[in-house]
């Protein structure tokens, strides 16, 4: 039976008490002039939060065509399983993955929505000029070392697999959601893996973005581990699991 919801957009949360309130308005005021992205979904995946971030979700009051709905989750188990569970219980034809902290603006939905692929990855990579803050040093020579770690493996051919907005077809989107095993940060390297060995159109597409304090990545500890599930999915994909 098809989808009766056009647009369903995930946004992961742990402990978003404070950003959440602006992030739901920008989204929701952004897509109730946007007629033809109507009747769409939000759906906030509270990442076993120890603050009020399940409240702020259910206290929102959004536009007309616009339903919010709260996922909760028991523990905190990282931001594969939060996105994962957003695109399981999604029912929109497209599904859009955001980040709590609208790092790339809701307005961006555009760049990707105009590519017609079945993946259609926001990336920084492709023209950097549209990076409106940039990164501490660190962390984006991190990031650009595990690219490559990615590239040596030959699980990707992407510039940038981790900016955290994404538009999927819903029904792939639902699908991976049964497959995707990654509870951490990698969970972007193991979606687009999965995605492509299914044979879908998959696209780079550049987008605004901007760095925002108060990220919850820590360069070394998560890029070692996230060094560790891509090798996984590396094993995974070689064992045909």
């Amino acid at each position: 039976m098809a989808s009766q919801t056009s647009l369903s957009v995930v946004v992961p949360a742990y402990n978003e008490e404070h950003r959440l309130p602006s992030t739901l308005d920008r989204i929701a005021r952004y897509l109730a002039g946007q007629g033809r992205l109507l009747p769409t979904e939000i759906v906030v995946v509270d990442d076993g939060s120890t603050d009020g971030t399940s409240g702020v979700v259910e206290a929102f009051r959004p536009p007309q065509g616009i339903e919010v709905r709260l996922v909760r989750l028991g523990s905190n188990r990282g931001k594969g399983a939060g996105v994962r569970a957003g695109l399981a219980a999604s029912r929109g034809s497209r599904v859009l993955i955001s980040d709590a902290d609208l790092s790339s603006p809701i307005e961006e939905i555009e760049a990707l929505l105009a590519c017609g692929a079945d993946v259609a990855v926001g990336s920084r990579g492709v023209r950097r000029e549209l990076i409106g803050r940039h990164q501490p040093l660190v962390r984006d020579t991190m990031g650009r070392i595990f690219n490559l770690a990615l590239r040596m493996m030959g699980l990707t051919r992407f510039r940038d697999t981790q900016c955290g907005f994404k538009l999927l077809d819903g029904e792939l989107a639902r699908r991976l959601a049964g497959t995707m095993r990654l509870d951490g940060f990698a969970f972007d390297v193991e979606m687009l893996a999965r995605a492509q060995r299914l044979g879908v159109t998959i696209a780079e597409v550049p987008v605004r973005w901007y760095h925002v304090d108060a990220s919850r990545v820590r360069p070394l500890r998560h890029g070692l581990q996230m060094l560790r599930d891509a090798l996984r999915v590396r094993l995974w994909l070689w064992l045909g699991r």
